[in-house]
């Protein structure tokens, strides 16, 4: 079995379930291809007694069928059994497969894609809640894990359920990307050594994913693996998104729409200015979806540094779904070199920046221990003024407000060489700053911070400017 890189502390938890002296009922969520299955087979892998596997749009009878055979998998019986009538008899099937074996030793059962089990009037989680409750809660030795893809639907049905599942859920793991660092360990383990600058280039491309990382080939450039998996017939990634959102999300469509509408701006939205972008009714049904976006990891939402306005930016955070958006689904273009052609265009500036701010974003962390603040609490935030007449506007995306009285805008700049500040960008800087400072009079100490791929180029224009110069080694840490 493929050894399991990174996921330092989620496997930390999954051991300790082992070592508990009470039963364990794990919930695992995150987006579809970011490795729950392989994290919980890795650490499993000897105690695993029971796993099955839902199916996608499945009907009860289809995944009561596939419940016997893994059954009988399980049992090592040479021959089939019967299906089943209901998740209730199911279990009880369960129960009677288990106590011989809980009752000497530790064992795991493992249900994966937990959400497509609970067909229309199945009533697999009433089934599921009576199990829990009148069997397995009762077993120090039983650890029950439960995984699933739709984050939203494992949230609201598992994590947050008021019924009889409410509070018996003891360990939640939600499984992110790989961060950049945890990407080079990945692909080093795969015999793929590439620098900083490749490396970034293919994780502003496909985010921190294993199932994509799978496809990197040794002794390519990030330039060719991304052609290879997106500009030729067969690339392997050219047609991940027709089943990305539709394999989470009932009703996709609306989830589709909201991700083009964040995917056209680089300032990101407020969910009253997704409403009027994509038209869509502006109920519920719209807060639902951000929050379902949000929970598989799609999207980023954060509150604006003056906090006067409730409302919060959203922003498209999957890195996969800006580039298809931007360069693939309309792309007639094909073939070795495309991706190269493309990076000379005045469209991959504007779509680098963005994606770099991006990768930025999710590296918070990292940037404030480079900046040696990782010991002061900070709250991360956003910031946008919109001007009135003949006013001028600011926008800030990142800005660290520190418990010890200062600030850092962080300014995040991508560059194929060595950033340098010019003149008019300077005066931009400084008018930013400038009505940041006259708008929310902060009684704090304001630092310019940056973060760029190879750091700000010395001239006039940056010495006494900038207070902080990260380059993207500092992302990788």
């Amino acid at each position: 079995m493929e050894k399991l890189t990174g996921r330092a502390e989620e496997k930390q938890i999954l051991e300790l379930a082992l070592l508990s002296n009470s039963p364990e009922l794990i919930a695992v969520t995150g987006r579809r291809r970011v490795g729950k299955t392989f994290l919980i087979r890795s650490v499993f892998e000897k105690h695993i007694v029971f796993e099955f596997s839902a199916v996608h749009n499945a009907t009860m009878a289809e995944q009561l069928e596939g419940f016997s055979k893994a059954y009988q998998k399980a049992t090592n019986s040479p021959a089939a059994y019967k299906p089943p009538v209901s998740w209730l008899a199911a279990l009880g099937l369960m129960e009677d497969f288990l106590t011989p074996i809980i009752k000497k030793r530790k064992a795991v059962i493992f249900f994966d894609e937990f959400p497509w089990m609970h067909t229309p009037r199945s009533n697999f989680l009433k089934a599921f809640e009576h199990f829990w409750n009148s069997y397995a809660s009762r077993y120090p030795n039983l650890t029950v894990v439960i995984c699933g893809s739709a984050a939203s639907w494992m949230f609201q049905n598992v994590i947050k359920n008021r019924g009889g599942l409410h509070n018996r859920v003891t360990q939640q793991i939600r499984l992110l990307p790989f961060s950049l660092k945890e990407t080079e360990a990945y692909l080093q383990s795969r015999s793929i050594n590439l620098d900083q600058y490749q490396l970034l280039q293919l994780y502003m491309v496909m985010g921190g994913i294993p199932e994509y990382l799978k496809h990197v080939m040794p002794g390519r450039s990030s330039a060719q693996v991304i052609d290879n998996l997106f500009f030729t017939k067969q690339g392997a990634l050219k047609k991940e998104f027709d089943n990305l959102y539709p394999a989470l999300f009932d009703n996709a469509t609306s989830h589709i729409m909201v991700i083009r509408a964040l995917a056209s701006v680089s300032k990101g939205m407020t969910r009253k200015e997704i409403i009027e972008s994509t038209e869509l009714n502006s109920g519920g049904w719209v807060t639902e979806i951000l929050l379902e976006l949000e929970e598989s990891g799609f999207i980023l939402s954060y509150l604006p540094y003056n906090r006067i306005s409730k409302e919060y930016i959203y922003r498209l955070s999957d890195e996969y779904s800006l580039f298809y958006i931007k360069y693939i689904e309309k792309s007639r273009a094909t073939g070795e070199g495309t991706w190269l052609r493309i990076s000379e265009s005045p469209s991959w500036k504007s779509w680098s920046g963005y994606a770099f701010e991006g990768v930025c974003l999710k590296h918070v962390p990292q940037i404030r221990a480079a900046l040696r603040i990782d010991s002061i609490y900070t709250e991360e935030s956003v910031w946008r003024h919109v001007p009135g007449k003949g006013q001028p506007g600011a926008q800030i995306d990142l800005l660290l407000d520190r418990k010890d009285y200062c600030i850092n805008v962080c300014e995040m700049k991508f560059s194929t060489n060595t950033f340098t500040i010019s003149k008019s960008y300077a005066e931009e800087l400084d008018q930013k700053i400038t009505v940041f400072k006259d708008k929310e009079k902060p009684k704090k100490t304001v630092f310019l911070t940056f973060i760029t791929t190879y750091g700000v180029a010395k001239n006039k224009y940056s010495e006494g400017r900038i207070q902080g110069d990260l380059t993207m080694d500092s992302l990788f840490e």
